[in-house]
C-alpha cells in the first residue's frame, strides 16, 4: 500500500511538472534562489565567469602600487550580484547577454576605480579595482539643503565603493536600498567590498526617477526610448549606461576622454572575457546624447 501511495505521489509530481512546462514555465533544477523569477532557470554569473577571469579583468588591483591591496576579491563580487540574478541581473537574454552585462558593469567600476595610465605595465584598462574611497577630497559632500537624508556631524560623504557614491542624499538613498545604514556609516562601503559591490550593482538596476529606464534596462534591451528619447538621441546601448550613472558629466560633450576611457574598459574586458570588443553592441558612446536628468535640474541622484 505505501509502495502504491508512494508512486502515487511520483505521477502526481510528474504531471504538475508537465502542466508547467505546457503552459511556457520551466522547472528550475538549478539550486539557488530564486523563487518566482523568470529568470530562476538561467546560467549565473558565476556559471560562465569565474575566479580566474576576475583576476585577468584586475590583474594589479593587489599590486604595491594599488591604494586598496586585498580589498577587493571574486567571492565578494559574485556574492552581491546573486542577489540581483533573481531581477535578471547578469542572467537576462542567454549567455553572451549576460557576459557582456557583466563586462559593461564591471567596465564602469574599472574605470572609475582605476589607477592606470599608458604607460603602466599592461596599459590604463589594467588597473581597476585600485581604489576603494577617494583620497584626497575637495570637499564633504554634505547637502545642507537635504531635509529627507540630512548630513550626520562629522561624517563626510566623500566618493567610496565600486562605482563610487558622493554626497549625503545618494548615501542615504543607496543605503535605503540595500537596507544598510550608510548616511550614518558610508564608511561601510570602504571596509566591506561585497556591500561596496552591492551597491554598485543596486545603482546598476534601480531607476535614477519613476518612468526612467535603468542602467541594466538600456543595456539589455528592456526599454523602448519614446519620442523624447530620440530626440534628445538617446537610444539603447552602452552609450546610455554612462548616460544614466553620469548624466551631463560625461555625455553631451562629444568625445571626450573621460567617456572613452569608460568605454575602452568595457571592450577591454569584453576580450578577456571571450566575448570580443566586435561584439559591443551599438550606440556605444554617449557624446551626442541630452541627459535624462541635465544636472541644473534636481535628481533623484
Amino acid at each position: 500500500m505505501a509502495r502504491w501511495a508512494a508512486l502515487l505521489l511520483l505521477l502526481l509530481a510528474a504531471s504538475a511538472a508537465g502542466r508547467k512546462e505546457k503552459a511556457g514555465e520551466k522547472v528550475c533544477g538549478k539550486g539557488w534562489e530564486c523563487s518566482g523569477s523568470r529568470f530562476c532557470c538561467n546560467e549565473t554569473i558565476s556559471d560562465y565567469f569565474k575566479a580566474y577571469q576576475f583576476e585577468e579583468l584586475f590583474a594589479h588591483r593587489n599590486d604595491a602600487q594599488a591604494h586598496a591591496p586585498g580589498f577587493w576579491d571574486y567571492q565578494a563580487f559574485i556574492t552581491a550580484a546573486a542577489l540581483f540574478e533573481p531581477s535578471g541581473f547578469g542572467t537576462t537574454g542567454g549567455k553572451q547577454m549576460g557576459m557582456k552585462e557583466v563586462a559593461a558593469f564591471l567596465g564602469h567600476v574599472g574605470a572609475k576605480t582605476s589607477c592606470g595610465y599608458g604607460e603602466a605595465p599592461g596599459g590604463e584598462t589594467a588597473w581597476g579595482l585600485c581604489y576603494n574611497h577617494e583620497l584626497s577630497p575637495s570637499q564633504s559632500y554634505c547637502d545642507d539643503s537635504n531635509e529627507l537624508y540630512p548630513c550626520v556631524e562629522g561624517v563626510e560623504y566623500y566618493g567610496r565603493g565600486a562605482i563610487p557614491v558622493y554626497w549625503n542624499h545618494n548615501y542615504g538613498i543607496i543605503g535605503n536600498g540595500i537596507k544598510q545604514d550608510l548616511l550614518n556609516h558610508p564608511e561601510l562601503l570602504e571596509q566591506n567590498a561585497t556591500l561596496a559591490f552591492e551597491a554598485a550593482v543596486w545603482r546598476w538596476m534601480t531607476p535614477m526617477k519613476r518612468k526612467q529606464p535603468s542602467a541594466h534596462d538600456v543595456f539589455v534591451g528592456n526599454w523602448k526610448p519614446t519620442k523624447n528619447d530620440t530626440l534628445s538621441k538617446r537610444y539603447p546601448g552602452f552609450g546610455a549606461t554612462m548616460n544614466i550613472l553620469y548624466g551631463d558629466d560625461i555625455c553631451g560633450q562629444g568625445s571626450t576622454d573621460k567617456m572613452n576611457t569608460i568605454i575602452s574598459h568595457y571592450q577591454h574586458y569584453l576580450d578577456l572575457m571571450g566575448v570580443g570588443r566586435q561584439h559591443s553592441g551599438d550606440n556605444l558612446d554617449c557624446g551626442d546624447q541630452v541627459a535624462f536628468n541635465p544636472s541644473s535640474e534636481s535628481s533623484d541622484f
